[in-house]
């Protein structure tokens, strides 16, 4: 087993560039990229790891693009979502198959997960300065939550089903 696949390397390498793109945001874009290149050197195969982690991080991408375009998000920034959350999404995808992979055996779990940890860690973002929440904190947790409870099942079984392990 190589070191990308083992569970704490990338629970840590996740949440450190995790940190990157929320405090440093695209100042410190440039890090967040040099992580995620990491990610594909040491990954055996790149091209099957890009299949894998595309369509999660689109759909995550696609996402975030319509909660800033309905107003529940608002990133400051001359685009509707900054690079270093692109960049976060292409890592969520690769935690998500790699260190959260067994939250994802059970869609229950996942769907609470979804519903608690994904509407958490948008709320410690916009506490952090990464976001603000124009609708109000209230209004964002709910539809958060609303989202979050069939969307982290949904993607743990794209991940897992478009790219299988070799």
């Amino acid at each position: 087993m190589k070191l990308v696949d083992t569970f704490w390397f990338n629970a840590l390498w996740f949440q450190a560039t995790w940190f990157c793109c929320v405090l440093g945001r695209e100042p410190w874009l440039p890090v967040a990229l040099l992580s995620l290149a990491l990610h594909f050197y040491l990954v055996s195969d790149r091209g099957l790891e890009f299949r894998r982690l595309l369509p999660v991080a689109s759909v995550g991408v696609g996402v975030d693009v319509t909660l800033t375009l309905a107003g529940v998000f608002d990133f400051d920034s001359a685009t509707i979502v900054p690079g270093w959350l692109i960049a976060l999404w292409w890592v969520f995808a690769a935690a998500l198959y790699r260190s959260f992979a067994k939250i994802g055996q059970s869609m229950w779990l996942a769907a609470v997960l979804g519903g608690i940890a994904v509407p958490f860690n948008y709320m410690v973002g916009a506490g952090l300065g990464a976001v603000t929440l124009p609708m109000g904190e209230m209004f964002s947790v709910s539809v958060l939550v609303a989202i979050w409870v069939f969307l982290l099942p949904l993607l743990y079984r794209i991940s897992h089903r478009m790219a299988p392990a070799a």
